[in-house]
């Protein structure tokens, strides 16, 4: 049976080690170095060189430059739209995003002059996909308006209207707006080679991860930034595929239009390319394609040989440049 001497005792024994326990770890942190915290620019070094983490850096719109440098004599524009739905005849334009910059004849980008991002109320409300899309709804574009001079201010100076979908936003633009009609544009999604550069798909979320950014997605203005910077990208092999882009928009292409084709002959075009006209903007009701000029002979071969079974057979044509592509 304990007792009350014994209960002492130990308590002063449990005390006593205590005691020299605190004195050891206080000796030990005495001649222990003080451990700083790491920087950011250190923690991300040290996590990429051990090879098990991918990082994102979070992308900072570029400012509008106070000076611009006169080496970049020429002005291109990136454009983005977000609207009601896909089709330009009746959807409607509900915010659109433009980036102003410079660039020179071999496609290097200088200097960001100018930007605007607008909101705009459409006639009817807007569908609760495109809510989920864009998170634009009803109340955030209520009274809203674009201003069109802001607009034109950086519209009218351009050489080239780059859009990553060029084939969907010039019509809007179009529809919306005669400055858009003369201007050349050109296409980033279409008219660069992607795979080529190492990027997995053609989709601005897609290129801009790979990139190693990450941004806002679906709103205007910051889609316009985002592929700003994929276009500037340096490689150590290839140039900046804003160079390629702006080579590939001064190059003419040819469209062909596979006009009284034979219907069973259907699959067999959709599978080389071609897409379907109804003929209801104007152009030939049938199966068409465009191609570089480079290739039109051997497209021509095609349709002699696979698709007519015809050597004189001369399907309507018709020459394409970067003022006239992407009408829709």
């Amino acid at each position: 049976m304990t007792n009350q001497f014994d209960m002492f005792s130990h308590q002063a024994d449990v005390g006593q080690r205590s005691k020299q326990s605190g004195a050891s770890r206080s000796v030990l942190n005495k001649h222990q170095p003080s451990v700083l915290p790491m920087s950011e620019e250190a923690m991300v070094r040290h996590l990429s060189e051990t090879g098990r983490y991918r990082l994102l850096k979070k992308l900072e719109p570029r400012p509008v430059a106070s000076v611009v440098r006169p080496e970049y004599p020429l002005s291109g524009v990136i454009l983005d739209t977000e609207t009601t739905g896909l089709n330009a005849r009746k959807d409607e334009i509900i915010e659109i995003g433009v980036v102003a910059f410079t660039f020179d004849d071999c496609g290097r980008i200088g200097d960001v002059t100018g930007i605007y991002g607008g909101l705009r109320q459409p006639r009817t409300p807007i569908p609760s996909e495109i809510t989920k899309l864009t998170g634009i709804d009803d109340d955030m574009v209520a009274g809203q308006s674009i201003d069109m001079a802001a607009l034109q201010a950086l519209i009218d100076p351009a050489d080239l209207v780059i859009a990553h979908n060029a084939g969907f936003d010039r019509p809007f633009c179009e529809a919306f707006s005669p400055m858009f009609a003369a201007k050349a544009w050109a296409c980033s999604n279409a008219e660069v080679d992607w795979s080529a550069r190492g990027y997995e798909g053609t989709k601005l979320g897609y290129l801009i991860n790979q990139s190693g950014y990450f941004h806002e997605g679906h709103r205007a203005i910051d889609d316009c930034f985002a592929l700003l910077e994929v276009l500037s990208r340096q490689t150590k092999i290839l140039p900046p595929a804003f160079a390629e882009l702006y080579q590939t928009s001064q190059r003419s292409r040819i469209r062909i239009y596979a006009e009284g084709s034979p219907f069973d002959m259907k699959d067999h075009l959709k599978a080389r390319g071609y897409r379907w006209s109804d003929g209801t903007d104007g152009r030939p009701k049938s199966w068409w394609i465009e191609v570089a000029e480079e290739f039109l002979d051997d497209e021509l071969h095609f349709l002699r040989t696979e698709i007519y079974r015809y050597p004189d057979a001369d399907p309507p044509m018709k020459r394409l440049t970067a003022f006239d592509r992407f009408r829709g």
